[in-house]
């Protein structure tokens, strides 16, 4: 074989082996945080390898895994690759995939790392995830695409069909795309929130402290605040036969007082994972221009500030939504 031959194939070789590993966000064990290569599982037929530009980061979800929180669900354990809010762009096809080299993608997540776990599996570098996980968005979304997870999770615990949300608890990001699923069907919500950094931002409906708003006949409450307590706290201001949405996470058990709900003939739902239609539907929404993503990024970081970039994001309320830049990614 001539010397140049053999470079070209080792060069080629060698291409091949880099685009079957990835550069990925490792939790080792709660607070412990790696940059890492990882080699990727080989695509099938029905799967897409997608380059990922961005992937944000779950204040709600995430953070459990961080502090080590997180119920046993299915597949829990460490070490684990995070991560349901990523978009990118398609690289590989599989022969019986329908998607096209060039699309961009929001990624919901991955488990295309061997031993280690994907445990949501989109903060990588590239990732190997079936065709049907994926879902095609326009390009001009771009780095707010990460945010479809949460538009979805809002759709999901809206009340669509019944009374409109007359109270919001908490004004983080899901709690903002609640007011701003509200104030799009022509509901006024008010928005509760006790933190003086996240009061700012409203349009088209009020954010008060709890302890400035003197309603006490509210009759739909969505709380995304995952504190367990909450629910006598929102009984106390309900009207009679009104509800109470559970849609932010809780850790710790919940309980309340039967006689204040007895009395009010209170409803409790809970709101459970998004669905491919509510992604649908909230994508709809966003292209038809009735509902806006602007504004609730806050905080960017390359991929390579990873480990500064979680901790920020979980311990600075002023930060609602960092994501990580995977574009300049070795």
């Amino acid at each position: 074989m001539r010397p140049e031959t053999y470079r070209r194939e080792a060069d080629f070789e060698a291409r091949e082996t880099r685009l079957m590993e990835t550069l990925a966000v490792v939790m080792q064990e709660p607070e412990r945080l790696t940059l890492s290569r990882l080699a990727l599982t080989a695509p099938g037929p029905a799967d897409l390898v997608v380059e990922i530009q961005h992937s944000g980061i779950s204040t709600g979800t995430e953070k459990l895994l961080w502090t080590g929180k997180m119920p046993m669900f299915p597949g829990m354990g460490y070490p684990l690759v995070p991560g349901y809010e990523s978009v990118g762009i398609v690289s590989h096809v599989g022969p019986e995939a329908t998607g096209k080299i060039g699309d961009h993608v929001f990624v919901p997540g991955a488990k295309c790392y061997g031993d280690v776990r994907g445990l949501f599996g989109g903060a990588a570098q590239r990732v190997v995830v079936p065709q049907a996980r994926v879902m095609r968005i326009d390009t001009t979304l771009g780095e707010r695409g990460v945010l479809l997870a949460l538009t979805a999770t809002a759709y999901h615990a809206y009340p669509h069909g019944g009374p409109q949300p007359d109270l919001i608890v908490g004004h983080g990001v899901l709690g903002r795309l609640m007011a701003r699923l509200a104030v799009a069907a022509g509901a006024t919500p008010t928005v509760w929130e006790i933190n003086p950094d996240r009061m700012a931002g409203a349009e088209g409906y009020q954010v008060v402290h709890p302890d400035a708003d003197p309603v006490r006949n509210y009759r739909h409450i969505c709380d995304m605040s995952g504190d367990p307590t909450i629910i006598d706290k929102l009984v106390a201001r309900m009207a009679p036969g009104g509800e109470i949405v559970l849609a932010g996470f809780y850790t710790d058990p919940l309980s309340f007082n039967f006689a204040p709900a007895f009395m009010r003939e209170a409803r409790i739902r809970i709101a459970a994972q998004f669905l491919e239609s509510d992604q649908l539907a909230s994508l709809r929404l966003i292209e038809e221009g009735r509902l806006s993503l602007d504004g609730l990024i806050t905080h960017r970081a390359p991929a390579s500030d990873a480990d500064a970039a979680y901790r920020k994001a979980f311990s600075d309320a002023a930060c609602l939504k960092m994501i990580l830049d995977w574009s300049h990614s070795a």
